[in-house]
This record gives C-alpha cells, sequence and structure tokens, in this order.
C-alpha cells in the first residue's frame, strides 16, 4: 500500500487538524475525536461501559424536563482544535431538534457532560476533556468509573470565578441530583442493562 490510496486523514497537515478539517472527513472509524488537533481513536468497548451508557443516557432521557434532551457519542465542536465525542450528553431541546448543523453540537448547547472511563481513555477523561468542557464553560461533567466492580459516579460544577470543575460529590449504588434538573439513578442496574 503507498501513500497515494490511502485515505486523506491518514497524514496530518501541519499543526495538525482544524475542527473544520476533522468535520468533512468521510470514512474514520467510528467514535473518532479531534483532541488537540489529532485525531484519536478508541479501542471496542467493554460491556461495563456500554451497559453504563445506556443506562445513563435512558435515564436522562426519562427524567429531563421538556427543554432538555438527552444524546449520546456525537461531536462536540469545542474549539478550532478540540471536537470530543461524549459518551453521554444532555443538550437543550432547541439544539437537539435544529436541523443543521446536523454532525455536531456547540458547547452553548449543552448543559452536561458525561464520561465513562475506559482502561484506554483514563487519561483524557479524567484530565483533558474535563478541562476543555471547563474552558468551553459547561457547567455541569461527571466522570463514570468502574471501580471494584461498582459504578462510581464523581460530579463536577463549573465554578464561575475560576473555570475549572470542583467536585460536588462521588455517588455509589445510588446517584440522587437536583442540578442540573432533579435527576435520581440505580447505578446498581448497570449489571443488568
Amino acid at each position: 500500500m503507498d501513500a497515494a490510496s490511502l485515505p486523506d486523514w491518514v497524514i496530518p497537515p501541519p499543526g495538525g487538524f482544524t475542527a473544520d478539517d476533522f468535520l468533512r472527513m468521510r470514512d474514520l472509524p467510528r467514535h473518532t475525536e479531534l483532541i488537540d488537533g489529532s485525531l484519536v481513536f478508541v479501542s471496542p468497548q467493554r460491556k461495563w461501559h456500554r451497559r453504563v451508557v445506556d443506562l445513563l443516557k435512558d435515564e436522562l432521557k426519562r427524567q429531563a424536563p421538556e427543554t432538555l434532551r438527552a444524546e449520546r457519542e456525537m461531536a462536540v465542536r469545542l474549539a478550532d482544535r478540540q471536537v470530543p465525542e461524549p459518551d453521554v450528553f444532555v443538550v437543550t431541546a432547541e439544539a437537539y431538534e435544529r436541523d443543521e448543523p446536523s454532525t455536531h453540537y456547540f458547547p452553548e448547547d449543552l448543559v452536561l457532560v458525561v464520561e465513562a472511563v475506559s482502561p484506554e481513555s483514563v487519561d483524557r477523561d479524567r484530565e483533558t476533556k474535563p478541562r476543555k468542557y471547563a474552558a468551553a464553560g459547561i457547567k455541569h461533567f461527571w466522570r463514570v468509573e468502574e471501580v471494584e466492580s461498582r459504578t462510581v459516579v464523581y460530579v463536577y460544577e463549573l465554578d464561575p470565578a475560576t473555570g475549572v470543575y470542583v467536585p460536588t460529590g462521588i455517588y455509589h449504588d445510588q446517584l440522587k441530583l437536583t442540578v442540573p434538573f432533579d435527576i435520581e439513578i440505580d447505578l446498581t442496574r448497570v449489571s443488568n442493562y
């Protein structure tokens, strides 16, 4: 195989890809993200990851007020070289229902972002993505991890004075919150989901 037969996205331009470059690309592997101008490919997901994403998306969809919608695994254009694909997120109904853009959302559309940590995504989900979501002004962030075969949700809220996320709680077995809306999720259901 020579360079001429490879897709254009295999070789990044000087300085990396931009969000515009990324959003025009076709035939990328599923769930490819643009982080710091570089393409990030995810490895196959474990059963726990799929189950927790399904549970959280379904419960957020069911419990969200009429003005909000739950979504999963879709691009969010945070900045010129940042287009992550959160595992689960909550957007305004207006953003959810608009026709264009049909391939991505913007940070101002999002109310909550959720990342379920996989072995290959620990650094991105614990450090890189939360910093980028906070810098983009997304008010609520959850990081979900499997700890000793239990699902644990780490909840953060954006501090407007510092522009960084501050922890507001760690939840085992039962997630019960009043922001960004009233939410109650039985985390023990993940194993049966």
